[in-house]
């Protein structure tokens, strides 16, 4: 029985899943759904990539992906989330005395550094609620006179700011704001996030700031998308009209018209640029 099973599924069968999956129809997606240009394979739109370059800055002629965490950036054989949730709101600041040490930004402090750059990239207002202008997430420490966060408010500390910097608000409560130090135990303030007077909607979509769950999106918002139009057009050397053209030739909707987001494949949409608008234009 060991050696009839062997040669029916561990032989016969997968043989014979091979030769069904490389069939007309079947052979695309069962080899990974490869785009190819000029014959050669460029990537899968099954999978997200960056346009960057050596530096990781974008190139702006190209639509640029959302972000990832997946290894280095869009890593198959690192696929996963940052797995930070909505209460990673207070950073760990570098070590003044490590070359180097940049700290560990909590997720409030990433997405807001991302949106701030974004929004100078693209020419938009780039705040969000409860960021700071210089793009870190806006976090007190209150320390109470009171046990339990009573009596009157002594001292307040902005957990993601450290000198030189200067505090998003000068004072809270009729208390001047200090800067946070490496090494300092905040643990017995009252972590307190300040809204500020971002709007409510940032200019900046939440897939322009955000990771996906397996890091590996090929696709991004419309919104993202119209957000780049301007700057890749002008780039180029085309209109933003064109531009919009090929944006809503590869924009899908929400699958059997209910399930998931409307969104846009940028791999697609970059090849389709090179083709239709060179650059630089010859």
């Amino acid at each position: 029985m060991l050696i009839i099973f062997t040669v029916i599924l561990g032989v016969a069968y997968p043989l014979a899943i091979t030769v069904i999956a490389q069939i007309p129809g079947l052979k695309d997606r069962a080899n990974g759904s490869p785009i190819k240009v000029d014959g050669q394979v460029v990537g899968s739109k099954l999978l997200g990539q960056s346009f960057t370059d050596a530096d990781g800055n974008p190139l702006v002629q190209y639509f640029q992906s959302r972000p990832s965490a997946a290894g280095d950036g869009y890593d198959p054989t690192a696929s996963s989330a940052s797995n930070l949730g909505p209460e990673s709101i207070v950073d760990t600041l570098p070590d003044p005395s490590v070359k180097d040490d940049s700290g560990t930004q909590s997720l409030l402090t990433q997405v807001c550094s991302r949106s701030l750059a974004i929004g100078k990239l693209y020419d938009v207002d780039g705040s969000r609620p409860f960021c700071t202008p210089d793009g870190v997430g806006a976090v007190l420490a209150v320390f109470w006179s009171g046990p339990g966060y009573h009596g009157h408010v002594t001292r307040v500390v902005s957990l993601n700011q450290a000198a030189p910097a200067t505090p998003f608000i000068a004072t809270y409560k009729g208390v001047n704001v200090e800067l946070a130090k490496f090494g300092d135990d905040y643990s017995k303030g009252q972590v307190v996030p300040i809204r500020g007077n971002a709007p409510s909607k940032p200019a900046v979509p939440a897939d322009a700031v955000t990771a996906s769950g397996s890091g590996l999106d090929p696709e991004i918002s419309p919104a993202y998308a119209k957000l780049q139009e301007a700057v890749v057009a002008k780039t180029r050397g085309i209109t933003v009209d064109q531009v919009n053209a090929l944006v809503n030739k590869y924009k899908k909707g929400r699958d059997l018209g209910f399930m998931g987001e409307p969104r846009v494949n940028v791999l697609q949409l970059n090849i389709a640029l090179d083709k239709a608008y060179p650059y630089p234009k010859s």
